[in-house]
């Protein structure tokens, strides 16, 4: 249990870091937030709990393929932000971004790749 506490607070102590950084700067925040910093922290603690690699090679694969999907969230909600107001924009991406996973796991089950 101490473990997984130490885990809680190291992780949520970063996204709290990065909201705190971004309330100062939004470029200096948007940056650190485009890192992979909780895929890594993830795979830091897969590793540290012994998980076999093929586990954590499988976890930063379908992260790279998880990703995909997301990117138009990214230009799609500043544009509705700046005409709708926050809940209705965050509503909309977040519609926009299962669509988009629909539609990339769809498009590449064509290649093999399975990701739903």
């Amino acid at each position: 249990m101490p473990w997984i506490i130490f885990k809680f607070v190291i992780t949520s102590g970063l996204i709290v870091m990065i909201s705190e950084i971004a309330k100062r700067n939004d470029k200096l925040g948007g940056l650190i937030s485009a890192l992979p910093l909780i895929t890594l922290i993830t795979l830091f603690w897969l590793y540290i709990e012994d998980q076999p690699m093929s586990k954590i090679s499988n976890h930063a694969y379908y992260t790279f393929w998880y990703v995909i999907p997301t990117l138009p969230m990214f230009l799609i909600l500043p544009f509705l932000l700046s005409k709708y107001g926050f809940w209705f924009s965050i509503s909309i991406s977040m519609l926009v971004t299962i669509a988009c996973f629909a539609i990339t796991a769809h498009v590449l089950k064509y290649f093999g790749i399975f990701i739903a």
